[in-house]
């Protein structure tokens, strides 16, 4: 162990792995926030289930902007462009704050302000080119500014088990359909859009700016003091915690993770699932309308499918206990399928069945970018698991943009049971990248066989 004293204001010192890889331990997330590091989760989550909360308020909203402005089915490509923007912007907005140009504070703090004056703009706007800019362009990024900043902060913080931080935070996304859920879907939001529309927008500004005013990213190479980076910890928790999830064998900039296999492998797997999640909501309510559900019926498999990522923290842990790769590997043949689940109760007219796949896609649908998340930084370490993030989460555009190429068409009858077989194929084919996911420069766990011949034993 080599231990170096670096420059700092408090007592703490650089420790070395065998691999080279450099641990900063000794401050405490006291000494440098002021309080524990909780409040690195519980305030992300907050600003993920405000910004969630931005989104669905359009969805209640869009029926009393159809009826006040006769845009009929192009709204669908504002939403499109709006999901675009905040894929999109989840690469520079790492760079930036890898590079310390751009802080966690300010890029909440940004986003907030962001969020407020798309959803002014889509509450007074005349015409959709107004709505293209202030809607989803500026609150795109600025939707994406706070999501990709609250999804990849809680694995900076706790890089000894990641999972369950980092899934809790993207539950966010699930408890943020929460207050909409009475007027969703149910049409209340028609004649009060407007007033919907703004009081959501200031909303989300006063809750996300307030959570990320106090948001800090730890020192690069911090580690927590209490934990010894260079022992397998004692306890078995601990201890299979860190064997299934091994630390990154040393800090990978972000163009040095582009260029490993592994994180191609993670673009795979996002681009796939993002893909299957874009068609399974294209489609899910006119396939229920085609095999004759009642409109609560939908309603609820909706609800359920937003809601489902409330479970997303236990999932997080989960990866924790068995491994993040097989986590992953699981989500991916749970959504995929959950689509063949979706058309065959619509084949037999079962309503359980129905709901039950909705929520196991919403769920499965909403763990792969959090376990992703968390694996880049397993992968490639926390100082650029931001940029790394970025990269990864950018591939989910790709979908976006299929899916903006297909939502002014009018799904129904063959075209609902084809997206559904494509979707359900798609989920499936994404576990198998996710099964060869390893950490560059850690080869992958090979099965000792036994020498049939040990030394002193005399052959025959």
């Amino acid at each position: 162990m080599e231990t170096t004293d670096p420059p700092a204001s408090l007592l703490c010192r650089e420790v070395k792995d065998r691999r080279g890889r450099v641990y900063r331990v000794g401050e405490s997330a006291a000494d440098i926030l002021g309080h524990g590091r909780v409040w690195m989760v519980v305030l992300p989550w907050l600003g993920m289930t405000g910004i969630a909360c931005a989104g669905y308020a359009f969805l209640t909203a869009r029926g009393g902007l159809r009826d006040a402005h006769q845009w009929g089915g192009e709204l669908f490509r504002p939403a499109g462009l709006w999901a675009l923007c905040q894929t999109a912007v989840a690469l520079p907005a790492g760079l930036l704050r890898e590079s310390r140009r751009l802080t966690a504070r300010t890029a909440v703090l940004t986003g907030a302000f962001g969020t407020l004056l798309g959803y002014l703009s889509l509450a007074f706007a005349a015409g959709l080119p107004l709505v293209r800019l202030g809607f989803a362009v500026v609150g795109g990024v600025s939707a994406g500014l706070v999501h990709s900043t609250c999804l990849t902060l809680p694995g900076k913080w706790y890089p000894e088990r990641r999972g369950g931080p980092t899934g809790f935070v993207a539950s966010g996304l699930a408890f943020g359909a929460v207050p909409l859920l009475p007027v969703l879907g149910s049409g209340a939001g028609r004649a009060d859009h407007r007033f919907l529309l703004a009081a959501t927008g200031a909303g989300v500004c006063l809750v996300v700016a307030s959570a990320g005013w106090f948001f800090r990213d730890p020192p690069k190479n911090w580690w927590p003091p209490h934990i010894d980076p260079l022992r397998v910890p004692a306890g078995p928790v601990a201890r299979r915690t860190r064997e299934r999830n091994p630390p990154a064998v040393r800090q990978f900039g972000t163009w040095q993770a582009a260029r490993t296999p592994a994180l191609w492998l993670m673009c795979l797997c996002v681009l796939g699932t993002a893909g299957a999640a874009v068609l399974g909501c294209r489609w899910l309510v006119p396939l229920a309308r085609e095999a004759g559900f009642t409109g609560h019926t939908v309603r609820t498999a909706a609800a359920l499918a937003l809601t489902a990522g409330a479970g997303l923290g236990a999932v997080g842990v989960l990866s924790d206990r068995v491994g993040r790769r097989a986590t992953l590997t699981g989500a991916c043949l749970v959504l995929g399928g959950a689509q063949f689940g979706l058309l065959a109760a619509a084949g037999t007219g079962s309503v359980p069945l129905f709901l039950g796949s909705a929520g196991a896609a919403g769920l499965a649908g909403g763990a792969v970018p959090a376990l992703v998340a968390a694996l880049a930084a397993d992968h490639f370490g926390e100082n650029h698991s931001a940029g790394a993030y970025g990269l990864v989460a950018g591939s989910a555009a790709l979908a976006v943009l299929a899916g903006l190429g297909a939502a002014a068409g009018d799904p129904g009858g063959r075209a609902a049971h084809g997206a559904f077989v494509l979707a359900g194929c798609t989920g499936l084919a994404c576990a198998v990248p996710a099964l060869f996911l390893t950490a560059p420069g850690r080869p992958r766990a090979r099965r000792i066989v036994p020498n049939p011949h040990p030394l002193g034993e005399e052959m025959a």
